[in-house]
């Protein structure tokens, strides 16, 4: 680069042939005294080494000579001044070039270096030739380091040492020598030619943004060393990092040219750090919708709380995505449980709080509750201490008036709770690998369509993805795989949970889950639960299992379709209720399962794959769909597929409502249920009055409550033999149990009926 051939940029002073008015003896600034007419200089046309020349007369300890023109200082422009002198007679001076640094506003810029090396003469007619090189970057081999804020210099040279000597001086040369720095056609500029020092103390922000806004489509290059940039700086440029940058957990980093993670890894030289730069640009505009970690694997000692990454925003509600790389957790002690035990109150009229919470300021939000009456999954939400109140994520079910409970604060790789809301982040080909160490993801409090896609969280120590409030409303778990920490773990020993649900509308597809302690604890409805394998078996002969899917919204109004349920169970409970006796609210419903795959093997054989657990008397069922699904049980027979778990509570048999089993299979089952289920009955001894026993075949143990069809199937006989022609009379609810269907018919008879009874009232 030359600006005097590029840009036709003037920089030579006139030959001294052309007069000395412009030549001043002082800094050359405007109104200065100059050489013309002075008795100490006169021009020599014919010098036999100079040509014309300067021959001047030191009067001055200091004698300067200083062109009064103004040559320009630019931004990435390196400027060589030289003199050629030589002594004629008297006292030998030392020679020196120097210079003037202006602003705009013509005032001195005070501080800088405006002085080269000093030459001494050491003999008469002996030419030498003194040089300096002033520029705005600090480049080795630059004399004079000007930085961005004097925009002209005045130049010439100083005659420094005793009076009385007598010098010729050649024509004056500045000439632009950029290109002994830079490539002639460079793509790049460098942040050293606008002023940045890189000693990691100095502010370089004005530099970068100067070499920025004249990068115009260029890289910017940041040669080694370290850059402290002291607030935020937005590049709409590429970079090219070679040194670092430091700044403040709150300064901003904006890389729009070229915002890619590796590119924040260059800028700081830390994986963490750089993690959370990018996720802070992400968040404050950077023109791009997703953070690409290009594939590089980030090692993670403790927790990243990304809300504090990010630290000017506490609610963020657009689509921003972080993809393609993975998370390592290394063995820490910043990853330990942080266990508090407290005692609180609790009523059932605010159920949503604890109160009078002991050591409350050391209770961390997040944190899991546990004890009497309190249902699986159930979190501190927020807190207010001077209050000494807790919200809590769930109402407790039952637990006493006063009670202690106990807080375990789980450690994430991601810990997005310190938002208040945040919504459509999408995580997509990203692997969380926990390594048993940590948990994977905390929830925001609020927001809504977290999105994990493509993704694998791997050994997390207690939890995959918390909600420890409404931040799962419409989550979205697509293509993941998930294996657990506890995978030589009996089932019923293990104690880490995928994820957990307290809002509605979630969409889990197409992912897998290996070997949890549960798969889901999920309250709220309108989930779609769609083509998924979760698998929770163990080597336990004969063993039992626990709940892979653990509903806890009696009313789920849900699907579950095209599912692999592998080794565990629905678990379909009312555990997040404060008042969980049935009142007038809808009772359990509206949930669906079709085209799923059950299996098992080498379990118990009072394993069920559907397990209704009331945790208050009164419930029923009110609408249940278990249609075209594949029960199949391998080493051993399984007695039902179906159960009520009456720990707590047994349903209301008697209202039981609008429930199909049909269009399954069974293998390995001793007992198939369907209903409404149409079976035959032989009657061989005459009878008016025929009892049917239909409740095996009726889901959950219930009543016969209906019988929609009988059809004899061939004739009927009278004790005599003839053919009778009768309909009977249908009574349902019948035996001790309810479970069984009577036939009065006109006149005792024999022969095949065909009857269809159901568990339920159709409406």
């Amino acid at each position: 680069m030359n600006k005097a051939i590029t840009d036709g940029l003037v920089l030579m002073p006139p030959a001294f042939a052309g007069g000395l008015d412009v030549w001043s003896s002082e800094d050359g600034t405007p109104g200065s005294n100059t050489y013309d007419g002075a008795t100490n200089a006169a021009f020599v046309p014919a010098d036999q080494d100079f040509g014309g020349c300067l021959e001047l007369v030191k009067t001055e300890t200091l004698q300067k000579l200083r062109y009064m023109g103004e040559t320009p200082i630019l931004p990435g422009c390196y400027l060589r001044v030289t003199a050629k002198v030589k002594a004629v007679t008297g006292n030998l001076p030392g020679v020196r070039i120097a210079g003037w640094a202006g602003r705009a506003n013509n005032t001195h810029v005070t501080g800088l270096t405006e002085v080269g090396t000093t030459t001494t003469l050491t003999s008469y007619g002996e030419v030498v030739e003194v040089s300096a090189i002033i520029g705005t970057g600090g480049r080795n081999g630059v004399d004079m380091v000007w930085g961005t804020e004097p925009i002209y210099g005045h130049f010439g040279l100083d005659l420094t040492g005793s009076k009385g000597g007598v010098v010729r001086i050649d024509d004056i040369i500045i000439e632009d020598i950029t290109s002994a720095f830079l490539r002639t056609m460079m793509d790049w500029v460098d942040v050293r030619d606008f002023g940045a020092v890189g000693d990691g103390v100095t502010d370089d922000l004005a530099a970068f943004a100067a070499a920025d806004a004249a990068a115009a489509g260029r890289d910017i290059l940041i040669p080694t060393g370290t850059y402290r940039i002291a607030g935020d700086l937005t590049l709409e440029n590429r970079t090219r990092f070679e040194g670092t940058v430091v700044m403040n957990d709150n300064e901003r980093l904006v890389l729009r040219g070229n915002f890619h993670y590796a590119d924040y890894f260059d800028a700081f030289g830390d994986e963490v750090v750089a993690f959370k730069k990018a996720f802070q640009a992400l968040l404050n505009y950077t023109d791009h919708e997703s953070l690409d970690l290009g594939g590089r694997r980030i090692e993670l000692d403790g927790p990243i709380d990304m809300q504090a990454a990010v630290d000017n925003k506490t609610t963020f509600e657009i689509r921003r995505i972080i993809r393609n790389g993975q998370i390592n957790v290394q063995a820490s002690s910043n990853w330990d449980t942080e266990t508090h035990t407290s005692a609180a109150d609790y009523l059932a009229s605010n159920p949503l709080r604890l109160t009078n919470v002991a050591n409350i300021a050391n209770i961390p939000v997040g944190s899991l509750v546990t004890g009497n009456g309190v249902g699986r999954e159930v979190y501190v939400r927020d807190k207010n201490v001077g209050a000494s109140e807790i919200t809590l994520s769930q109402p407790l079910y039952g637990p006493a008036a006063s009670q202690t409970y106990t807080f375990r604060r789980f450690k994430y790789a991601l810990d997005f709770s310190g938002f208040s809301k945040l919504s459509k982040l999408n995580i997509t080909d990203v692997e969380i690998h926990c390594n048993g160490h940590s948990s994977g993801i905390l929830l925001a409090p609020s927001g809504e369509t977290f999105h994990l896609k493509d993704c694998f969280i791997t050994k997390p120590l207690d939890r995959a993805v918390t909600s420890h409030g409404n931040g799962c409303q419409d989550l979205q778990i697509d293509r993941c795989r998930f294996a657990s920490n506890e995978q030589s773990v009996a089932a019923t020993a293990r104690t880490s949970i995928v994820f957990n649900v307290n809002a509605n509308d979630t969409k889990i597809r197409d992912s897998r889950f290996q070997r949890f302690g549960h798969t889901a604890v999920m309250h709220g409805n309108g989930h779609l639960i769609v083509g998924n394998h979760w698998f929770q078996g163990d080597g336990v002969t004969d063993g039992p299992r626990v709940g892979g899917f653990i509903f806890t919204d009696p009313n789920m109004k849900s699907v579950v379709t095209g599912n692999y349920i592998d080794n565990c169970f629905f678990e379909w409970t009312n555990e997040h209720d404060q008042a969980p006796d049935f009142s007038s609210e809808f009772s359990f419903g509206s949930l669906t399962f079709t085209g799923n795959i059950f299996t098992c093997n080498d379990v118990a054989s009072w394993f069920n794959w559907l397990v209704v657990k009331p945790y208050g008397p009164g419930h029923y069922i009110q609408g249940l769909s278990v249609i075209g699904n594949t029960f199949k049980s391998l080493n051993g027979f399984i007695d039902r597929i179906e159960s009520v778990d009456t720990t707590h509570a047994d349903l209301d048999y008697t209202r039981i409502r609008n429930v199909i089993f049909e269009g399954n299979t069974f293998n390995g089952i001793n007992q198939p249920t369907i209903n409404p289920v149409t079976l035959e009955f032989t009657n061989s001894t005459a009878a008016s009055t025929w009892t049917l026993d239909v409740g095996d075949y009726l889901p959950f143990g219930g009543n016969a409550r209906t019988v929609s069809s009988v059809v004899s199937e061939g004739n009927l006989k009278n004790p005599s033999g003839q053919n009778v022609y009768l309909a009977p009379s249908a009574f349902p609810n019948a035996g001790t149990n309810d479970d069984q269907v009577q036939l009065k018919w006109p006149e005792a008879c024999t022969g095949t009926v065909l009857v269809t009874a159901r568990v339920d009232k159709p409406v």
